[in-house]
């Protein structure tokens, strides 16, 4: 890692990106958010499930699911009267993964 000196410029984001950040690191705050975000690695999983698994009633992993789809972190597919929710892309499994990886990281 490179240590600053003299000749040292720093450059930080542009404040709109910064708040952009920080809102988007507020919607993965939450333990119940993290916890959906999870259960979506790898499959569809609708509503009904997500509730019974994480002992929530429908109405409120609704409501998480919806601040997860504002920040494009969750999608999901309508399939008659149920829907499917989904990881947006690979960059959410990757951004879970890294989290937990850094939390079991010991020096």
């Amino acid at each position: 890692m490179k240590r600053c000196d003299e000749n040292t410029v720093l450059y930080p984001i542009d404040d709109y990106l910064a708040s952009d950040a920080a809102d988007f690191f507020k919607i993965l705050g939450d333990p119940g958010r993290l916890k959906l975000l999870f259960l979506l690695r790898d499959r569809e999983v609708c509503v009904h499930h997500l509730a019974e698994s994480l002992n929530m009633t429908v109405s409120a992993v609704s409501h998480q699911l919806r601040l997860l789809r504002q920040q494009h972190l969750v999608k999901f597919i309508k399939d008659g009267k149920k829907n499917y929710y989904s990881l947006d892309d690979n960059h959410v499994s990757k951004l879970v993964d890294m989290a937990l990886a850094h939390l079991g990281h010991k020096d």
